[in-house]
């Protein structure tokens, strides 16, 4: 006869790397660009791809997703895996509590950057899976977050129906391709109109791109960034 005794749920620890990188002088206050790579992509990749984007004056923080990819091919070691942010199985309540399981993630290690780093201002930089995480910490993290540029996603503002206003303050670019049929651009466009009648400072630009971080993708934020002040 089988008895269950016990059944309950134990944390696992898993390490999961960051870089953070100093562009321009020392021992003085500058922006800090926090960089959310795409689903099946780590940070090693991404820092790849945003190449054009480290010549800005600021510090630039590249964090890897806690959750691995598994590689069935067995051709890569598991620190070369790709990674996802959050688990998401269609179910809405689900997403948002991975959602906010991630961003708590990404608070801890911006709070736990050495002292005698200044921070002027904070961007948050996400593409694909990364800028869905991207938009919801931007959204439920207002008080430290200043812009934020969500690529090839969607800002899910339905999950702050209450607190939207809190977050008026932070200026968002839309980017996306004209020819994504992963995430489709006009969700995500409607999202920024909504934005913009809440009194938020958002802007929306479609490129003739596909669902891919091109260097397209990277120099329209390059251009953004500098108009701002970076």
């Amino acid at each position: 006869m089988k008895e269950l005794l016990i059944s309950g749920k134990s944390s696992f620890k898993m390490e999961v790397p960051y870089k953070l990188y100093e562009i321009g002088k020392k021992e003085k206050k500058k922006p800090l660009i926090v960089y959310l790579h795409g689903y099946r992509q780590n940070i090693n990749r991404f820092e790849k791809l945003v190449e054009g984007l480290l010549d800005i004056e600021a510090y630039h923080l590249f964090i890897q997703g806690p959750y691995p990819v598994y590689d069935e091919t067995r051709a890569k070691k598991v620190e070369d895996w790709s990674r996802a942010w959050y688990l998401y199985d269609g179910e809405q309540n689900q997403f948002v509590q991975s959602l906010e399981l991630a961003s708590e993630f990404i608070q801890e290690i911006i709070d736990s950057m050495p002292p005698n780093i200044e921070v002027s201002r904070l961007c948050v930089f996400g593409y694909s899976m990364g800028g869905y995480l991207g938009g919801y910490f931007a959204l439920s993290r207002w008080e430290h977050v200043n812009e934020s540029i969500i690529i090839g996603a969607r800002i899910k503002t339905e999950a702050f129906k209450d607190s939207l206003n809190e977050a008026v303050h932070i200026r968002f670019l839309g980017l996306h391709g004209a020819n994504d049929t992963n995430v489709l651009p006009e969700p995500q466009q409607k999202e920024i109109e909504k934005l913009k009648a809440a009194g938020f400072k958002a802007d929306f630009k479609l490129l003739d791109e596909e669902h891919k971080l091109s260097r397209p993708f990277v120099d329209y934020s390059r251009k953004w960034l500098k108009s701002i002040g970076y």
